[in-house]
């Protein structure tokens, strides 16, 4: 079964997280079914379990004359920005119930992310070791197009994805993204050269991104499920014997 769909617009993050934790303990009561919400936050530093102070490199007094609130969260990995011009996704999903393991859902939103920039004919790809989605991941200079960090709570998923459309990518510079220092952070218009007001934050271009991202990412659920079970079955096989 796909998904329900939420296009959010833009949200204070703050106001989003709080739609997730209800559609989250919503799914736990079995009140609603599976549901991908996507939105666009007003500016704000999030940090995962991981993440550590120091990893914000801008004086909180600059912090505070930008109006960017840091916020600590549940989900896995480090610091990271959001804002305008970036499509955030959060899927709430009970893995447990189509059945699905992690590995394969992550997979299935690394890859939605990774068709999304193909639509707008930009090649990139996960990158082994580092969540998310890379371009020229391989090649000596990976430009991190967009970021991933998790939360599994009783068998259901939130947080999720970030992928950086016409993002403000100076708004990186607050901080060792993902704590990295010096990571080289990308968006669409980056690597497509947009100049002018199509370089712009774009709610418009992030709802027509988030639209991609929905159809790719429900068709790669049940692939997830069917590499799941091949996981499960492979798992479960005795070992050949030996000669």
């Amino acid at each position: 079964m796909d998904p329900n769909v939420e296009w959010l617009g833009r949200m204070r993050y703050r106001e989003a997280w709080d739609v997730q934790r209800a559609r989250h303990a919503a799914r736990d009561a079995g009140e609603i079914a599976d549901t991908l919400l996507l939105v666009e936050h007003e500016p704000v530093l999030t940090l995962g379990r991981h993440a550590r102070d120091e990893h914000i490199i801008s004086p909180p007094d600059e912090l505070a004359r930008r109006g960017i609130a840091v916020i600590r969260v549940e989900r896995g990995g480090e610091v990271t920005y959001h804002g305008p011009g970036q499509l955030v996704a959060y899927p709430i999903v009970r893995l447990r119930e189509r059945p699905v393991l992690l590995r394969p859902f992550v997979r299935a939103l690394e890859l939605a992310m990774a068709v999304v920039a193909a639509r707008y004919g930009i090649e990139a790809a996960p990158r082994a070791g580092y969540p998310g989605v890379w371009v020229a991941p391989e090649g000596p200079a990976p430009r991190k197009l967009g970021a991933l960090g998790l939360r599994i709570e009783r068998g259901i998923s939130y947080h999720g994805i970030a992928l950086n459309i016409s993002t403000r990518l100076e708004d990186f510079g607050l901080i060792d993204p993902c704590g990295m220092a010096g990571l080289d952070v990308t968006s669409v218009a980056r690597e497509l050269g947009w100049t002018g007001a199509a370089a712009e934050p774009s709610a418009a271009s992030v709802e027509e991104a988030a639209g991609w991202f929905a159809t790719d990412f429900e068709g790669r659920l049940a692939t997830a499920v069917e590499e799941s079970a091949d996981q499960r079955s492979r798992a479960a096989a005795p070992a050949a014997a030996g000669v």
